[in-house]
């Protein structure tokens, strides 16, 4: 399975659309993610034309999307989230701890504008913290987005800069 991973697009508020990169990098996903701060609709009208959507709710959004969401894919438990008041806004150490709590091999985040990928291990087990930054209005160098494989027990995060 492919999924394409979008986080803090804030449009129309700092961008006007997506940029059309993302829908060339996500034309072959099976589920896009959208971890918050979507801010608008038409976004997300945009994205469902590519493939499945998947969306929680970020700080700035109005539209009423779980804050917290989970799937597994393959064997593997995934928790989804944007970071607010009651999730971590990227500190890893409370990332694990939440990882822990919820038995979670992976989790998505956004709400930083900063990409991640982050491979925690621990005695039994590996943690894999993802954000994929944002693709309109980052706080690092590049506009980001994110593709993640799983296949046969594998797992491949990509980060994907974009213009």
């Amino acid at each position: 399975m492919i999924i394409g991973i979008i986080s803090d697009t804030h449009i129309p508020e700092r961008a006007k659309k997506l940029p059309k990169e993302i829908f060339e990098h996500f034309s072959d996903v099976d589920l896009i993610i959208h971890c918050g701060d979507v801010t608008s609709e038409s976004v997300l009208n945009d994205l469902e034309k590519i493939s499945e959507l998947l969306v929680v709710s970020g700080n700035m959004d109005y539209m009423n999307y779980p804050k917290e969401y989970e799937i597994t894919i393959e064997n593997f438990k995934i928790g989804i989230i944007h970071g607010n008041q009651i999730h971590p806004r990227g500190d890893t150490l409370k990332m694990k701890y939440l990882c822990l709590e919820k038995n979670w091999d992976i989790l998505i985040s956004g709400h930083t504008h900063i990409p991640m990928i982050k491979e925690i291990s621990l005695e039994n087990k590996k943690i894999l913290l993802l954000n994929p930054g944002s693709p309109t209005v980052p706080r690092y160098p590049l506009k980001t987005i994110m593709k993640l494989k799983i296949e046969e027990r594998e797992i491949d995060a990509e980060l994907i800069s974009i213009k």
